[in-house]
């Protein structure tokens, strides 16, 4: 590990952090999971990262599992600057100089928002700290050619929003953003089946459901897999079968809230980019891009053609990235950059 100091890029997720070092790429990924203790007044981080997610539901009262980060926002301060901290040493190690750090952020977070991003991070050991807009790191990730005057769209599915922009010539034209994501998506997995089933599952297991067998439309061949939970009756364990076909049921409020946004920032395009788009397509990032048939579902629902990004988890990480590299070029047309 060098004794200088490089540049670091980071996607705080309310799912999944994802670290990209300049010259190395994205070298770290690990869900933004922390565990917690109470001692008196004092909050203590037990853990954090993979080694806290594998406690959650499994630990005893005295020891907290929670997310940090809450549709894509700051809901802990403390625990945050904790986490970074954890991370941003993790990836420096023996670094004599601090990092100049570069984090997404959601768009249109509020200005109190933005500062305690700032602030966590410069508390968890940056030496400058710049915010990217999520929707512009995500386009720059995907590969989008955001700096002609052409119109580029992505739609960022994330673990606690979707965020839809249309960018030409480095800027956001238009955009917005619905706190609808992958852990609400979750949500609805876990209630359908406690209605449909009586059966009490988990947020791991409704995301291993989403994961194995979800999709934004029926599929063609239908796929089912065993799940484990207690019955919300006779309180003992349970197992059922679940359907994908059950699974796109039980989608289809929070996935209509996200085709809601897509149409909401089509109607407010420019015209000429408009047509640049429907030539062009939509790219999908996140972590939300991977359910199945969900670039179907946006292509058939707003006559735009859609397609997944390569490698839509990292896209964001990357972009930021290669922003901190590009910083004077950008700093012109976002100036609070």
């Amino acid at each position: 590990m060098g004794l200088f100091s490089t540049n670091i890029a980071i996607d705080l997720g309310t799912v999944n952090v994802l670290v990209y070092k300049q010259g190395k790429g994205v070298v770290l990924q690990e869900p933004s999971v922390v565990a917690i203790q109470q001692d008196g007044n004092k909050t203590i981080i037990v853990e954090v990262g993979r080694a806290a997610k594998e406690m959650y539901g499994r630990t005893s009262d005295d020891l907290e599992v929670m997310r940090p980060l809450r549709d894509g926002v700051i809901a802990d301060y403390y625990v945050t600057q904790g986490m970074l901290e954890y991370f941003i040493g993790k990836v420096s190690g023996r670094s004599l100089r601090r990092p100049v750090v570069m984090i997404s952020v959601p768009y249109g977070v509020t200005s109190v928002e933005r500062r305690a991003v700032k602030e966590a991070a410069l508390a968890a050991g940056a030496r400058e700290v710049h915010l990217i807009p999520e929707p512009l790191a995500a386009a720059i990730g995907a590969g989008l050619p955001i700096g002609t005057p052409t119109g580029n769209m992505v739609v960022d599915i994330g673990g606690g929003s979707t965020e839809a922009a249309v960018i030409s010539v480095n800027g956001i034209v238009c955009a917005e953003s619905v706190r609808v994501g992958g852990v609400h998506l979750d949500e609805a997995i876990i209630s359908y089946i406690r209605k449909k089933y009586s059966l009490i599952i988990g947020e791991p297991t409704a995301e291993a459901i989403k994961i194995k067998i979800g999709a934004a439309i029926d599929l063609d061949n239908e796929l089912e897999m065993q799940v484990q939970g207690r019955d919300q009756v006779t309180g003992l364990p349970k197992t059922i079968t679940v359907r994908s076909s059950e699974v796109v049921e039980a989608l289809a409020e929070p996935l209509t809230a996200i085709v809601n946004v897509v149409r909401a920032v089509l109607a407010k395009t420019p015209p000429e980019l408009a047509s640049d788009i429907i030539d062009r397509g939509m790219a999908l990032t996140g972590g939300g891009a991977l359910l199945r048939e969900i670039d179907t579902l946006l292509t058939r629902e707003t006559g735009v053609p859609a397609y997944v990004a390569d490698n839509p988890l990292a896209c964001t990480a990357l972009g930021a990235g290669k922003a901190l590299a590009e910083l004077p070029i950008l700093q012109r047309s976002i100036p609070d950059l």
